[in-house]
């Protein structure tokens, strides 16, 4: 078994508690603006933000919530999220984010099996979901909306709560079944978070620091990079999402983000709209330059539409392409991937800008020790793994007996102590004629064509690999556009001879990466797109391969169904 350990890391002392540490940061920053909303308006120093969350504290405790009691919380990330998540942290309760774009069936699973008391949300429509699926529900603007009252001393809430108590029960989006409630302690948040910003140099710390957070704080990814900069005192822009955080970025220029691999291709593909000819082309030359360590001195032109400032991204959740890496690297962004799950409250393993090594996912964070099985398997250990599930998946648990955490995932441990993720133990396609193929990275070149939307290789006990992918909406209105079509284009206009040659453009530059025996052999265009609300992309926007096999089931036997005509073209000979 090879081993890769982080060092001595922080940890929470038992009777501390995760607001108390951030009480800490805001006091540390008590004149600096710290947490900023969207449109720029609202800027809390750390003092003001404290009392602010003592205000919303207060008003939650009047109305019965204290320590233990689960709160559901149905938003888009903002300020108003931020500082009731921390209200409710600050009384011993229990954070339990629902992903806005949850079904009802989703949403009355995460509502009933965390047994929450009460549920908060954005406006009035989310509200009137919660109180559907059964609990009492208010929006942000109900809660202490009086802020000049005076706030509630949190002292002795603060001294009641344990560092193993639960700080949040997130929901894992997986790819079958309902969701598992995941508890994350104040330890486990707190280890993961502070040990972030330890690995990370100064990413967080630098005196210029400021980034946007615009990922879901529904999903602990968002959640530990939330409490990364709240804990260094990193002045936080707090944005809805990704199309929100793309024309936002020049104005508020952050020197880093944290994003994932989807969000980077969307910011790259907005760019590659407003860029010069053969732009693209050069800054992916650049980016070569940088990441193959080039005795010369490479010119990397800061991006006016990154913000001027950009420095660093730290990107997870899943794998991200090569040309994407060196993409940002052409304009000086140095890409740092990191590595976790939701048992480990995201942070397993993180890379640095300094000693960034593009193709792993970092080195452990300080207090965690990484492991590959003899079968390949990634294990993990430390502070941060949680103690395991709650409600109806209580009896479950990822850990065996030694303590080491199953993360299904496939993976090696170079000489210098880096992890390396080569695919996951579920996802790889067993052809019939026994080839072992990983999706992943097919796929993700797939998406990187401009016309493509997202992509699914298919191919386990089949002969041959074949894709199935979907079209970007704008983008295919714009090539129709451009050759005199009108209108989005129906069901028909898919098989369109001239569509099929330019996505098998994409699927030819993904089969330049791997084998003959594994490269897409045949692929079909279909219709609409896999979302989260058709049910064909979990919550993290992770693909739901069997529920998109069967959707399109009749794409897919019709791929299989005879010998394909235009399996050389594709395949690339």
């Amino acid at each position: 078994m090879k081993k890769s350990h982080g060092g001595t890391g922080r940890v929470l002392a038992d009777d501390e508690s995760l607001y108390a540490q951030v009480r800490v940061s805001f006091g540390n920053c008590s004149l600096r603006s710290i947490l900023v909303d969207a449109t720029g308006s609202v800027s809390l120093s750390g003092a003001q933000a404290d009392d602010r969350v003592r205000q919303i504290a207060g008003d939650l405790a009047a109305r019965g919530i204290g320590r233990g009691d689960r709160v559901a919380i149905l938003a888009v990330t903002s300020l108003d999220w931020v500082l009731v998540d921390l209200a409710v942290l600050a009384l011993g309760a229990v954070v339990v984010p629902v992903y806005p774009t949850s079904s009802e069936h989703q949403l009355n699973h995460v509502v009933t099996d965390s047994g929450a008391r009460l549920g908060v949300a954005a406006d009035d429509t989310d509200r009137a979901r919660l109180t559907t699926a059964g609990i009492e529900a208010l929006t942000f603007a109900e809660l202490a909306p009086d802020h000049d009252a005076v706030p509630m001393s949190v002292e002795d809430h603060l001294g009641a709560v344990r560092a193993h108590d639960t700080a949040m029960i997130v929901y894992t989006s997986g790819t079958t079944g309902d969701a598992k409630g995941c508890i994350i302690t104040h330890g486990n948040m707190y280890a993961a978070a502070a040990n972030t910003v330890d690995r990370a140099g100064a990413m967080f710390t630098e005196n210029d620091a400021a980034t946007a957070l615009a990922l879901p704080l529904s999903h602990v990814f968002g959640q530990t990079m939330l409490f990364a900069s709240l804990l260094a005192a990193t002045r936080t822009h707090l944005l809805p999402g990704v199309p929100d955080l793309v024309p936002a970025l020049p104005g508020i220029a952050p020197t880093f983000l944290a994003l994932v691999p989807y969000a980077l291709e969307k910011i790259r593909k907005a760019h590659r709209l407003h860029l010069p000819a053969g732009e693209e082309t050069a800054a992916l030359l650049r980016g070569h330059d940088v990441i193959g360590e080039r005795d010369h001195a490479v010119d990397q032109p800061t991006s006016s539409m990154l913000g001027g400032r950009l420095r660093s991204v730290i990107c997870g959740g899943a794998t991200l392409d090569a040309t994407t890496v060196a993409f940002y690297a052409g304009f000086g962004v140095t890409i740092c991937n990191c590595y976790g799950m939701t048992e480990t409250a995201t942070a397993a393993s993180v890379n640095a800008p300094e000693t960034n090594r593009v193709g792993t996912v970092g080195r452990p964070i300080p207090g965690t020790t990484i492991a590959v099985a003899d079968d390949g398997e990634v294990l993990v250990s430390g502070p941060n793994v949680s103690p395991g599930y709650w409600g109806a998946a209580a009896d479950r648990t990822a850990v065996d007996a030694d303590g080491w955490l199953h993360t299904g995932d496939i993976g090696d441990i170079d000489p210098h102590g880096y992890l390396m993720i080569t695919g996951r133990k579920k996802e790889i396609l067993v052809t019939s004629g026994g080839k072992n193929v990983a999706p992943t990275p097919l796929e993700d070149r797939i998406r990187l064509h401009p016309l493509v939307s997202n992509a699914i290789v298919v191919g386990e006990g089949m002969p041959f690999v074949a894709a199935l992918v979907t079209l970007d909406a704008a983008a295919y209105a714009r090539w129709r556009s451009e050759r005199g079509a009108t209108g989005p284009g129906g069901d028909a206009d898919l098989a369109d001879p001239a569509l099929r040659d330019a996505v098998a453009e994409a699927i030819a530059d993904a089969n330049s990466l791997v084998s003959r025996a594994e490269s897409v052999r045949e692929f079909r265009i279909v219709p609409g797109d896999l979302t989260v609300a058709n049910g064909l992309l979990t919550s993290s926007l992770k693909l739901r391969r069997a529920a998109i096999v069967d959707h399109f089931d009749a794409h897919v036997s019709d791929m299989y169904g005879s010998v394909p005509s235009r399996v050389g073209a594709v395949a690339g000979g």
